[in-house]
């Protein structure tokens, strides 16, 4: 289990510094094995020839060719895919269920091919009317053509390190760009393992991917910097999506920002509450690490109490505990800085005044591991931290509402606007708040919106763009606008 090399201009090579740093299994604290440590002199290396692939070869024109190589991309990884899922239990820490669903199988559904097929389809170009543009009898034809960016730096989090990853390289490889990958240092295998089957098992040319480990975080500031790189794509905290901005505004290169959330599951006064309000525990999925995860519940005021007692039963029936166990729902965090950081927010709620239904701490049954026991807080007020700031664990805080208004104005009063949840006994109602809440991604009575079709980003500071869907593969190309003489 585990590759430990990058992948640099189509070789797997150890850093160039001979380093290593550990992969952790958060689950028992033990160390996995060495992944090579990257340098910024990998990096600028990656970057240059990530540059020379776009710049010299056929890769962003030849779009048959590059259909066949994400095919065998996808050949390649179903080929290791039992391989790849329990890697991804054993660095990440997710709940080997999640596995076959959001965490693998569903992307590896589509995120490539659904690229891929659309690279018949998507327009790539558009005819403009024939016009005298400076009204002096000279007619013009004209076209819109759509071109790769060109050298694209992604920058991927540890919470679903492979459906990230491939619902970016799809589209990135599929408009004809080339990308640098610098993976989370805290979940690196499964980039290797990437890495290693584009190495050996496809004909993507040296150059048009490359994956850079490091465990030092200034390393991906390179590609933030460097002029030889055209965008930028990140997904991760709104603190690290600001600074990425920042940098790479020094030389004007566009960036895509898939950031944080803090989403409402709102629950209106006719919906059913003793079915939807328990599986707003929901949230302790793979330990509430999903920017998407719906951890603020808005239930009617006049119904508060009852709904707390509801969704305390959906928190005790939670399980939790070893990932490998299909039966849990739930595993650790990532990592003893991120339990101690979901730890500290949830001190900062009871000193707050918020009140503690089920949870806070380390679950005493489980001394090893980075858990956190499934946590619920009562009488949250919105204004609250632990409302307002992404907590990225297991904590659902409960806001109660007056009226439809009252429910969109707390929904909205976030800096956040990434996804949510509505139930409503009445869908037309439903989709009427919907259309009032400012929010990337919405599901509608247990409807789910996700797809590699679906445009997924947000709103305010969730973020920049959107990926998937086809307005994930334009924001990988740049607009060209031609003319020439009518004929």
């Amino acid at each position: 289990m585990g590759e430990r090399k990058m992948l640099i201009d189509g070789r797997l090579t150890d850093g160039s510094g001979g380093r290593t740093f550990d992969n952790i299994n958060p689950a028992t604290e033990q160390v996995l094995g060495p992944v090579a440590d990257g340098t910024a002199a990998d990096m600028h290396e990656a970057i240059a020839a990530a540059r020379r692939a776009f710049d010299t070869t056929d890769w962003s024109t030849n779009h048959e060719f590059r259909q066949t190589c994400l095919r065998q991309l996808q050949a390649a990884l179903e080929s290791e895919r039992e391989d790849l899922r329990a890697e991804l239990v054993a660095e990440v820490g997710c709940p080997v269920l999640s596995t076959y669903g959001p965490q693998l199988d569903a992307p590896l559904r589509e995120a490539l091919t659904w690229p891929a097929d659309m690279i018949d389809t998507f327009a790539w170009k558009r005819t403009l009317e024939p016009k005298d543009a400076f009204g002096m009898g000279v007619f013009t034809d004209r076209e819109v053509w759509k071109e790769p960016i060109g050298v694209v730096g992604v920058i991927v989090p540890w919470n679903f390190p492979m459906e990230i990853i491939l619902n970016k390289l799809g589209p990135v490889l599929a408009m004809g760009n080339t990308c640098v990958l610098k993976p989370a240092p805290d979940t690196p295998w499964n980039a290797t393992r990437l890495g290693r089957l584009i190495a050996e098992k496809t004909d993507i040319p040296p150059g048009v991917v490359n994956i850079v480990l490091a465990s030092d975080h200034l390393v991906g500031e390179v590609l933030t910097t460097s002029p030889l790189v055209d965008l930028v794509a990140f997904t991760g905290s709104t603190a690290t999506g600001r600074r990425i901005m920042a940098a790479a505004s020094k030389t004007l290169k566009p960036v895509f920002l898939e950031l944080g959330g803090k989403s409402v599951n709102l629950v209106l006064d006719d919906a059913d509450l003793a079915t939807t309000i328990p599986s707003a525990a929901g949230v302790c999925f793979h330990a509430g690490q999903g920017c998407a995860m719906a951890t603020r519940l808005l239930v009617p005021m006049s119904r508060y109490d009852e709904a707390v007692e509801l969704a305390l039963m959906g928190f005790k029936g939670v399980t939790y505990g070893d990932p490998t166990d299909m039966s849990n729902l739930m595993g650790p965090l990532v990592s003893k800085r991120q339990q101690q950081r979901v730890l500290g927010y949830i001190e900062q709620g009871k000193a707050e005044g918020a009140r503690l239904m089920c949870g806070g701490g380390v679950p005493s049954h489980l001394p090893v591991g980075y858990y956190v026991e499934p946590t619920l807080f009562a009488n949250v007020d919105n204004s609250m931290t632990i409302a307002r700031e992404e907590i990225f664990g297991p904590v659902l805080v409960i806001i109660g509402f007056t009226d439809d208004d009252d429910a969109v104005r707390i929904a909205n009063d976030s800096p956040y606007g990434l996804s949510g949840v509505i139930t409503s006994g009445d869908l037309e109602r439903a989709k009427g708040i919907a259309r009032r809440i400012r929010t990337g991604t919405l599901g509608l009575n247990g409807g789910n919106w996700y797809g590699a079709d679906a445009p997924f980003g947000g709103y305010k500071q969730s973020g920049i763009g959107r990926q998937c869907g086809l307005e994930g593969l334009e924001i990988f190309t740049e607009t060209k606008t031609v003319g020439w003489p009518s004929a």
